[in-house]
C-alpha cells in the first residue's frame, strides 16, 4: 500500500490544470475529429455502460488523472475499504455496506436477508398495508428501489413513505389505511431520529395491526415496543446514505416479488468486483469520479444535473443528493486541513422528458455551462412500444443539442426561411452557444440486478471522488448542529421562553410562531 505524496499530488493537479487549459477553448465537436473518440471514452461495467466522448477531455487528460489517483493512494484506500480496516477516520469506523452484499459474507451478515423475507411470508396474509418511516438514508433508498421496481410490487399490497416531521407527510401516509391491517416499519440507525419517532409515536397511536424496526440499536426498539422478534439489526459500519442494502429495505423485501431484493444485492455486488478488482483506467466508477472532478475543479463548473430518462428513476437524482453532498460535502481534509479544491459539485435534476419543459431552458441558453449526466433504460420498457423511442430521441436529442447548439446567423437563416417576421431582432433569443458537456449512461435494463449495479456505481463514485480529494466520505458532521439548535428553540416553541442567547431574528419568529 503506497502512501500518500503530497508533492505528486501537487505535480498531477499542475498537470491536469496544464490539460484544462489546453482544452478550455477547444469545441467538442472538434474533438470528434479522433475517428477513436467514441470508442476510446466509452467504459463498461456490469449491466452500465457510459460515454464520456461528449465530455471536454481526452486520454492525456485521464491519464494525469491516473496520476493523481496513484498520488493520492487510490489503490491503498479501495483495498483498505474492502479489507474492513477503518476508513471512517472522524468515526473510527469501517465502512463496509459492501459487504451487504457480498456473497462471501460473514454468516450473521446473511442471515439477515433471510429473516426479512421469513418475516415477509409470515406477515403479508395479515396486511393490506405497510407504512415505512424513517428520514434521509432511512428513506430515500427504500423509496427509489419500491418507485424503480413497481412492476415487481405484489398486487394488493399498499407501500406507503413518511420523512418529513410536517405533520402532513405522515397524515398523508395513512389516509384511508386499515390499522388492524397495516404494517408500521420504524427505520432509525440510532431510533434516536427525532423527526422519525414523531411520526413512528402519531402512527402507533393510530393503531396499526403490526410493529417492526430496523436499526442499529435493536434495544431501543424494543424498550419502544416493537416485538423483539420483528426487530430487524444492521451495523454501526453501515452509513445511513449507504444503508439501501440493509434491513433499511425490509420494505422491499416484503412488498417485491421475484426475489427482487436478493436480486439487488446480487446486482450491486458484480459492480462491487469490477470497483474492486478493475485498475483505475479501466474502472467506470473512478473515471467517473475523475471526469466530475475535472468538470468541477479544472474547468469550474460548480453543479451538475442528473437526468434519468426513465419514469421509474425519478427519484435517483434525490438519491444522488444524499449521497454524494452528504458524503463529500466537506471543507476539511481527513487530516483536518482546509482544502484547497472542492470535494463535491452541487447534485441537482429530475426526470427526462419532465425536465426539457422545465429547466433545460437554464441549461440551453443560461449564461453558465452545466454539465449533464443522462441515464437511460436500455432495456424493456412499459406502456406504449411507440414510447420507447421517443423516449430515446430525446435523451439523444438534448445531448446533441448541447454540444452542436444553433448560431445566431442559422437562427436568423432558419426564420428567414420561414418567412418569420422580425428575424434579425429575434436571431439572438433563438441562439444556442452549444458547446455543452455531457455524458450519456445506459443500464441494460431496468430489473433489480441492474439497479443494484447503477446505485453501486453511484456509491463507488463517491468514495472514488473522495479519495482524489483527500476527505472522509462517510461522516456527516455538518447535519448535526441545525439538530442541536433545533432542540433547543423547541421548548420556546411549545410554550417555555425563548433562549437568552438568540438574536433578534430569531426570537422574533420563535414568538410569532408559537
Amino acid at each position: 500500500m503506497n502512501a500518500i505524496s503530497f508533492a505528486a499530488m501537487k505535480q498531477a493537479w499542475a498537470d491536469i490544470e496544464a490539460h484544462a487549459a489546453r482544452l478550455a477553448n477547444v469545441a467538442l465537436l472538434d474533438l470528434f475529429a479522433d475517428p477513436n473518440r467514441v470508442r476510446t471514452l466509452t467504459y463498461d461495467a456490469p449491466h452500465l455502460t457510459a460515454d464520456f466522448s461528449k465530455q471536454r477531455i481526452d486520454p492525456a487528460a485521464l491519464a494525469a488523472f491516473e496520476k493523481l489517483a496513484g498520488a493520492a493512494d487510490f489503490d491503498g484506500w479501495r483495498a483498505k475499504m474492502f479489507a474492513g480496516d477503518v476508513v471512517n477516520t472522524t468515526e473510527g469506523r469501517a465502512a463496509m455496506h459492501w459487504r451487504l452484499r457480498d456473497p462471501n459474507a460473514p454468516a450473521d451478515v446473511k442471515a439477515v436477508p433471510a429473516e426479512m423475507a421469513a418475516f415477509g411470508d409470515r406477515v403479508r396474509p395479515e396486511i393490506d398495508a405497510i407504512v415505512h418511516l424513517g428520514i434521509g438514508g432511512s428513506d430515500l433508498g427504500p423509496r427509489l428501489i419500491m418507485d424503480a421496481l413497481k412492476p415487481l410490487k405484489r398486487h394488493g399490497l399498499d407501500v406507503r413513505f413518511a420523512a418529513n416531521v410536517d405533520g402532513a407527510d405522515v397524515a398523508d401516509a395513512i389516509e384511508g389505511l386499515d390499522p388492524k391491517r397495516t404494517l408500521l416499519i420504524v427505520v432509525s440507525k440510532t431510533f434516536t431520529t427525532q423527526e422519525t419517532l414523531a411520526n413512528a409515536a402519531f402512527v402507533r397511536a393510530w393503531g396499526p395491526a403490526h410493529l417492526a424496526a430496523a436499526t442499529a440499536a435493536p434495544e431501543k426498539a424494543i424498550a419502544w415496543g416493537v416485538p423483539a422478534e420483528n426487530v430487524f439489526a444492521f451495523w454501526d459500519w453501515v452509513g445511513g446514505r449507504y444503508s439501501l442494502w440493509s434491513s433499511v429495505s425490509l420494505v422491499c423485501a416484503i412488498a417485491l416479488k421475484e426475489r427482487a431484493f436478493e436480486r439487488l444485492l446480487n446486482g450491486a455486488a458484480a459492480m462491487d468486483a469490477h470497483f474492486q478488482r478493475a485498475a483505475f483506467h479501466k474502472n467506470l466508477p473512478a473515471i467517473s469520479a475523475a471526469v466530475q472532478m475535472w468538470n468541477r475543479e479544472a474547468l469550474g463548473h460548480g453543479s451538475y444535473a442528473a437526468i434519468p430518462y426513465a419514469e421509474r428513476l425519478r427519484l435517483l437524482p434525490a438519491w444522488l443528493q444524499q449521497l454524494e453532498m452528504e458524503s463529500n460535502g466537506k471543507r476539511v481534509s481527513r487530516d483536518g486541513a482546509p482544502l484547497e479544491r472542492s470535494a463535491c459539485a452541487v447534485t441537482w435534476g429530475a426526470a427526462g422528458t419532465n425536465a426539457q419543459h422545465s429547466f433545460f431552458q437554464l441549461l440551453h441558453q443560461g449564461v453558465e455551462e452545466i454539465p449533464v449526466e443522462f441515464v437511460v433504460n436500455a432495456g424493456p420498457q412499459e406502456g406504449p412500444a411507440s414510447h420507447r423511442a421517443k423516449v430515446y430521441a430525446n435523451a439523444l436529442a438534448q445531448a446533441r443539442a448541447l454540444m452542436v447548439g444553433k448560431s445566431e446567423a442559422q437562427a436568423l437563416a432558419d426564420m428567414q426561411a420561414k418567412g418569420v417576421a422580425g428575424a434579425a431582432a429575434l436571431a439572438p433569443h433563438r441562439a444556442f452557444p452549444g458547446d455543452r458537456a455531457s455524458t450519456m449512461m445506459a443500464i441494460d435494463a431496468l430489473t433489480p440486478e441492474a439497479l443494484g449495479a447503477l446505485l453501486a456505481f453511484y456509491e463507488h463514485r463517491t468514495f472514488a471522488q473522495a479519495v482524489l480529494a483527500g476527505v472522509n466520505p462517510f461522516d456527516q458532521w455538518g447535519v448535526e448542529l441545525g439538530k442541536e439548535m433545533a432542540n433547543a428553540l423547541l421548548p420556546a416553541l411549545e410554550g417555555a421562553p425563548a433562549p437568552a442567547d438568540v438574536d433578534a431574528s430569531t426570537a422574533h419568529w420563535l414568538e410569532r410562531l408559537k
